[in-house]
């Protein structure tokens, strides 16, 4: 049965320019037009869903692309499921740690943060991480010739 784009964002819950986008990265592909709307295979759900799972796993869309086959179906490494669940495993004993340090620092005895081991410790770990992970919201150091804004 086709959809034309509007049943498929409707549905779906997907807005129409992320459908266009993932065609355009050859994940899902429209059977044609009616008029300039267009159509997609009913399948194109169970697709749409299998890339959703697989963003909030984590998965790159490189790496979902991989995994998709025609009609909706997929062929997924299980090996990689089991290292992405390993590296989920690994992120939920970090964020527990993280979590249990603030909640000391929020009711830490000590009369400033900066004097309890334990926050000192929680520093030293955020410090850590932060040299492994790329920044994010550092500004880009200014060249010569160049003005601040």
């Amino acid at each position: 049965m086709a959809l034309d784009i509007g049943e498929v964002v409707a549905q779906a819950g997907v807005p129409a320019s992320t459908l266009r986008y993932y065609e355009d990265k050859g994940l899902i592909a429209a059977t044609g037009r009616r008029g300039l709307r267009r159509q997609y295979d009913d399948s194109v759900l169970q697709t749409l869903s299998l890339i959703a799972l697989g963003r909030t796993a984590g998965f790159s869309l490189d790496d979902i692309a991989g995994m998709l086959l025609p009609r909706g179906k997929a062929n997924i490494d299980r090996a990689r499921l089991t290292a992405r669940a390993d590296d989920i495993d690994k992120t939920i004993r970090q964020l527990g740690a993280l979590r249990d340090g603030l909640r000391h620092a929020a009711v830490c005895p000590a009369p400033e943060h900066l004097a309890c081991p334990q926050f000192q410790r929680l520093m030293r770990l955020a410090s850590a991480k932060a040299l492994k992970a790329p920044a994010r919201d550092v500004p880009p150091r200014r060249g010569k010739g160049t003005k601040a804004v």
